[in-house]
């Protein structure tokens, strides 16, 4: 008898199978839309694991822009105990995306030049997602909104963030209020430039680590920004190594380099000071 099986596990009278005018669970979350949202173009069986993972890459995206966009204001405010809890996350955001590229990883060469082909132009580097969290994260290029020009509703709202300060210049600025001597050139610039080092916050940032003890929530926001630095750096290099793996030294869809594109990626930094510094310490 089913009873009698320890692997049987008995339905209990209190959960609800009436659910008929009731909110449910693939209607709060529209499944119908997003499970119906994977349409290979091609027979080949791998094509669905390509989307799969693609798809979900954005909706992690989407949630890391939104936490960061959270950190910002909360910073403004000087809120770290928001800021440290959203900015925790995006870290463990960041490695579930790293994570992803392990699963793609089981795409081999072979597989995926079967539906290649039918891809077109469509490539990663038009990942409305992706370059929202890199504008927040500050990693700023103005250029790169004609890849947008076809969608204004993402082109509109990159070409705000290229102008609005990124999380580091609102770190910046909080250094500035917390009493630390900033240069003004860093906190008037213009934020649709790329960051670029500066030996007045890099001497705040001094400052702060030799004397973490009275100044612990920056020297905490400064480790939890090294914290997303190294999360993103390990996804930027998961990302690079997949592609190698796949298509070697061959052209992106987009019509990028490919893996010498994406190696240069390696070399930006969000937060330069937080990782020169340490060469100061103790």
């Amino acid at each position: 008898m089913a009873g009698d099986n320890k692997n049987y596990r008995p339905m209990e009278e209190s959960i609800q199978t009436d659910l008929k005018g009731k909110m449910r669970y693939g209607d709060y979350l529209q499944l119908d839309k997003i499970l119906l949202a994977q349409k290979p173009l091609s027979q080949e069986h791998d094509e669905m694991l390509f989307i799969v993972i693609h798809q979900a890459s954005e909706l992690w995206l989407k949630l890391a822009g939104y936490e960061i966009s959270a950190a910002i204001v909360n910073i403004k405010n000087a809120d770290f105990r928001h800021a440290f809890k959203v900015i925790s996350r995006v870290k463990q955001i960041l490695n579930q995306l790293v994570d992803s590229w392990n699963i793609l990883a089981t795409l081999t060469p072979v597989d995926y030049h079967k539906f290649r082909g039918r891809l077109g132009a469509a490539s990663g580097f038009q990942s409305y997602g992706y370059r929202k969290l890199e504008f927040l994260l500050g990693n700023k290029n103005v250029e790169i909104l004609k890849v947008h020009q076809e969608t204004p509703g993402a082109r509109d709202e990159l070409s705000q963030l290229l102008n609005a300060p990124s999380l580091y210049d609102a770190v910046i600025l909080r250094l500035h209020k917390s009493g630390f001597d900033i240069d003004a050139s860093t906190i008037e610039r213009d934020f649709s430039l790329p960051y670029e080092s500066n030996k007045s916050v890099q001497a705040a940032w001094l400052q702060i680590y030799r004397d973490a003890e009275n100044n612990f929530e920056l020297y905490e926001l400064a480790e939890k920004l090294v914290d997303i630095e190294d999360a993103f750096q390990q996804w930027r290099f998961k990302h690079m190594y997949t592609v190698q793996r796949i298509i070697g030294d061959k052209m992106g869809t987009g019509g990028s380099s490919g893996v010498s594109f994406l190696k240069k990626a390696l070399d930006v930094s969000f937060f330069p000071e937080l990782l020169s510094v340490r060469s100061e310490l103790p």
